[in-house]
C-alpha cells in the first residue's frame, strides 16, 4: 500500500490493507491462498543461499508461506512490532516462543492465573524438558523480583486472565523484568490487539490464540508471535540468541540478524524442528477475520456490559469478576491498558454451586456450551470441570478457578435476546438448588 512516509495509518485501515496489497501476479484484490506445500528454486545457488539464510524467499510451508507471511505482516502492523510468526495454534505459539529462549536448566517466571492449559503446558511439558517455572501471584512485582535468578529467560503473563479475568498491570511487569535483563512475554488472546497492544506499555513479545477474536467465527485453529524489536537480545542474557548455533553451522543469530534475532531463531530452528505451522487455509480466514475486528470488538464490549450488568442485578449470582465493572478490584487497570472496553469474556459465580451451574449451562438455548472463547456467537462453560479440570485443587485456587464458576464469551446477538435467555436459565438454576 503506497504510503506518504509521515502518514501513520489508523487501526481500521490496517486491519484492511497491512500486508495484503493487490496481488501482483494476477490483480487479485483479496488475499490469494497459496495452498502449496514448497516452492521452485531459481538455481542451485539460488536453493543454497535460501537455505544458509543468506537470501530472503520460500522454501517449504513449514518454514514460511506467501499467505501466512501475509497474515504476520498485518499482526504485527496491529500489535506495533517488528514482525511476526505465526503457528498452528495459540499453545504452539507459546511454546515456539518459550523454546525459542530456553532451554534445559533454565527458568521462566509467570504469573498464576493463566489458562490451564497454559499452566500444563509450563509446570508439566516445560518440566520435562528441564525447563523450570516459578507461579507468582497477579501483578505482585516484588515476588518477581525474587523469583528472577541468574538463569531467568522470560516473564509471561496474560493481558486478561483466564478466566478469573483480572488484567496485568504490564507497565509494571515489564519495568521490573526489563531491570533484571529479562523480556516480559504477553498472551492478548482476550483482549485482541484492539483492546490493548502490549508492545505500547513496555512487553517485548506478544503471543495470541488466532483461534479466538482475531479468526472470530470459530472455523479455524492458529497462533500468532508478535515481537516488539526493542530487546537486546546480544546482552549475553540468552544463549541461544548470542552463541554459536549447532543448528546453522555455529552462526550467532543476534551477530548476524540483530533485532530480528529472536523471530529468525523463531522461525528456522524452532518452527522447523517443531514443525507446529499455520496451514495457509487457516492464515486466509485470519485475514479474512482481521478485517472486521475493529468493528466487532466494540459490539462485543457493549454486550458484555449489558450481560454482566444484568447479572450483577441478579439474586441468583454470588459474584461476578469483569474488570469493565466500577468496584471490581481489576477496574482501575482495566482503565489504563483496556480504555475501549475489558473484553467480553468474564466469569460469575452461581449461590448453590455445582449444581445450580450445572442447571444454569443446561437451561441455555442461545449460548452455545463449547470450549472456546471470542466468537461471534455467545458461548459458555463450567471451567473448574473442563478448561481447568487437569489441574490440581490448589493450582486451580491459584489461578483463580472456583468450583461455582461459570465463564461466558458474550457474542454479538441483540443483547436484549441475550439477557432473555440468561434470565430463564437463572430461574431454572434457582429451582434446581430448592429442589
Amino acid at each position: 500500500m503506497p504510503a506518504p512516509a509521515d502518514r501513520a495509518f489508523g487501526f481500521r485501515t490496517r486491519a484492511l490493507h497491512a500486508g495484503t496489497p493487490p496481488d501482483p501476479a494476477t490483480g487479485a484484490r483479496a488475499q490469494p491462498i497459496y495452498m502449496s506445500s514448497s516452492f521452485v528454486f531459481d538455481s542451485t545457488e539460488h536453493a543454497a543461499e535460501l537455505f544458509a539464510l543468506r537470501t530472503y524467499g520460500n522454501i517449504y510451508t513449514r518454514i514460511g508461506n506467501p499467505t501466512v507471511a501475509a497474515f504476520e505482516e498485518k499482526m504485527a502492523s496491529l500489535e506495533g512490532g517488528l514482525g511476526g510468526v505465526a503457528t498452528a495454534s495459540g499453545l504452539s505459539a507459546q511454546l515456539t516462543t518459550i523454546l525459542a529462549l530456553a532451554q534445559a536448566g533454565d527458568h521462566l517466571v509467570a504469573t498464576a492465573n493463566l489458562y490451564g492449559g497454559t499452566i500444563t503446558q509450563f509446570a508439566v511439558t516445560l518440566k520435562r524438558m528441564g525447563i523450570d517455572v516459578t507461579f507468582i501471584a497477579p501483578n505482585d512485582i516484588a515476588a518477581l523480583i525474587r523469583a528472577i535468578g541468574p538463569s531467568t529467560r522470560a516473564v509471561y503473563t496474560e493481558t486478561i486472565g483466564n478466566p478469573a479475568g483480572n488484567v496485568a498491570d504490564l507497565e509494571a511487569l515489564a519495568t521490573a523484568a526489563h531491570a533484571h535483563g529479562v523480556p516480559l512475554i504477553v498472551d492478548n488472546t482476550f483482549a485482541s490487539p484492539f483492546l490493548c497492544r502490549p508492545i505500547e506499555w513496555g512487553a517485548d513479545i506478544v503471543v495470541a490464540s488466532a483461534t479466538k477474536f482475531i479468526g472470530g467465527h470459530g472455523t479455524a485453529i492458529g497462533g500468532i508471535i508478535v515481537e516488539s524489536g526493542h530487546f537486546p537480545w546480544g546482552s549475553g542474557r540468552h544463549p541461544l540468541l548470542s552463541t554459536p548455533s549447532p543448528g546453522y553451522h555455529d552462526m550467532n543469530f543476534a551477530e548476524t540478524f540483530g533485532e530480528f534475532a529472536f523471530l529468525m531463531r523463531a522461525r528456522v530452528e524452532v518452527l522447523r524442528d517443531v514443525g507446529a505451522c499455520l496451514s495457509p487455509m487457516n492464515a486466509f480466514l485470519f485475514i479474512q477475520g482481521l478485517e472486521t475486528l475493529p468493528f466487532r470488538m466494540p459490539a462485543h464490549v457493549a454486550n458484555a456490559r449489558a450481560v454482566a450488568d444484568f447479572l450483577a442485578s441478579r439474586a441468583e449470582v454470588a459474584w461476578i469478576a469483569y474488570a469493565g465493572l466500577p468496584g471490581d478490584p481489576s477496574y482501575a487497570l482495566a482503565q489504563k491498558y483496556l480504555p475501549d472496553g475489558a473484553g467480553s469474556i468474564f466469569s460469575f459465580g452461581l449461590r448453590g454451586g455445582r449444581t445450580a451451574g450445572a442447571a444454569f449451562i443446561e437451561a441455555l438455548e442461545l449460548w452455545s456450551h463449547l470450549a472456546n472463547v471470542g466468537d461471534a456467537k455467545s458461548l459458555v462453560i463450567h471451567p473448574a470441570s473442563t478448561t481447568h479440570g487437569q489441574l490440581s485443587d490448589a493450582d486451580m485456587t491459584a489461578s483463580g478457578v472456583r468450583p461455582e464458576m461459570i465463564r461466558v464469551s458474550v457474542g454479538l446477538e441483540d443483547a436484549a435476546d441475550l439477557i432473555w435467555d440468561l434470565d430463564r436459565a437463572l430461574r431454572r438454576a434457582a429451582t434446581a438448588v430448592r429442589a
